[in-house]
């Protein structure tokens, strides 16, 4: 065991020795190719003109030989470049004495020497000026709210501020907050700039108890999905469909766009209806009832939450049954697509919707309970239709009663006899 982590030491010393001393060598690779260059060059100072002639000529046709024997290309590192940059001009008749490379090679080389030259001496040597947190900031608040809005626009807001900026300043901030490739504003931002100005209309088909289809007609708002219209028929006519569009828009109350599908209960009177109310009709293309979202969810839920519990008798049963139901929909049923609210219940201030809660139910009638004195104590009283219960007020000492019990009503009132 000794000799094996004893040989392994060894072999990883040896190894790293070996990576070192690599290393070492070709960070004086550059030096000992400019030592030895001076070297010689010193020598050939002091040499007969005649051993230069005849050493110039050997060197020449190794070099022929090489060129006819069509080798791989030599690897150039950048001081060999640099060194032959530096020869040729010194040498007029470079191009003659040039072989490992063309004379084209060597003049973009001089050229890229040039180039770093004078990029090196044109850098900024001060710290560039980094833009303030409040501006990256309104930066980005700009190009989030305003998805149709470039880099050359929101520079030109900024300076409206007084605060210059370059456009390749503001497309680095931007790229953050706006996804690559995304043009446009997507069909959920669409929704959300006219869901006030949207209303969807549809059909839901039931039969009653003896077998028989019954119609009922909807039409709900995309805003707060209120239902803002509800009649049942049995045979669904144009002229009927028409005339409920002109029910539910009473007194110029109509949307801007009306979303239906491709039943044929939607005719020309109703287009006419729609045409004199300045509503633009928006029927979806077929088999695709997800492009009426809300309305199928709608009715989904009303199928679930009441027609599947409830045996329909006929047209005017149906007829109470929606009308309640619709009444609890729009007036005490919260809605996740609103964030939890109710639809009806609205208040408008400062270009925002605010949501109240419903007023509380009345409360019931005083039930007459004979019980024991000791028992009469308070209760607290029953909470509203899911709402916030309220708290019994402060207890009252009243005259002791021996036919009457607590009274359970909103206030939560109670006798209790004296002490």
């Amino acid at each position: 065991m000794l000799n094996r982590l004893t040989e392994a030491v060894t072999t990883a010393v040896r190894r790293r020795s070996h990576e070192c001393g690599r290393t070492i060598k070709n960070m004086l690779r550059p030096v000992r190719t400019a030592a030895a260059l001076v070297g010689a060059v010193s020598i050939d100072a002091v040499r007969p003109r005649s051993e230069l002639v005849a050493e110039n000529a050997l060197l020449r046709q190794q070099i022929l030989v090489l060129r006819r024997a069509a080798p791989p290309r030599p690897r150039l590192h950048p001081e060999d470049r640099l060194i032959l940059v530096l020869l040729a001009r010194l040498n007029t008749a470079w191009r003659d004495a040039i072989h490992l490379v063309t004379p084209d090679t060597l003049l973009r080389w001089h050229s890229d020497l040039f180039t770093l030259l004078w990029r090196h001496r044109s850098r900024r040597w001060e710290a560039p000026r980094r833009l303030g947190v409040a501006v990256i900031d309104l930066i980005q608040a700009m190009a989030t709210a305003n998805g149709l809005w470039g880099a050359e626009r929101i520079r030109g807001e900024l300076l409206k501020l007084g605060i210059r900026v370059s456009k390749r300043t503001v497309q680095r901030y931007m790229r953050s907050v706006r996804p690559r490739g995304q043009q446009g504003q997507t069909w959920g931002t669409f929704l959300r700039n006219h869901t006030h100005e949207i209303w969807a209309c549809d059909f839901l088909q039931l039969y009653d108890a003896w077998f028989r289809p019954i119609y009922a007609f909807f039409i709900v708002t995309h805003g707060n999905r209120e239902v803002v219209h509800v009649n049942v028929t049995r045979s669904p006519t144009d002229a009927w469909v028409a005339q409920q569009l002109r029910e539910a828009t009473p007194y110029d109350r109509a949307p801007r766009f009306l979303i239906r599908d491709n039943d044929g209960k939607f005719g020309r009177d109703f287009a006419a209806a729609a045409t004199s109310a300045n509503i633009d009709v928006v029927p979806i293309p077929p088999r695709s009832p997800n492009l009426n979202a809300i309305c199928e969810r709608f009715l989904g839920g009303l199928r679930r939450e009441c027609l599947d519990h409830v045996l329909i008798l006929g047209e005017d049963h149906l007829r109470r049954v929606l009308a309640e139901w619709v009444g609890h929909f729009n007036g005490g049923r919260p809605h996740p697509g609103i964030g939890q609210r109710i639809p009806n219940q609205r208040q408008r201030g400062r270009g925002l919707i605010r949501f109240t809660r419903l007023p509380p139910r009345p409360a019931p009638p005083a039930r007459s309970v004979a019980r024991p004195a000791g028992r009469n104590r308070a209760r607290p009283s029953r909470a509203d239709e899911y709402g916030s219960s309220r708290s019994p007020p402060a207890r009252r000492r009243s005259a002791p009663s021996q036919t009457s019990g607590p009274d359970y009503r909103g206030s939560a009132r109670s006798a209790a006899p004296d002490r």
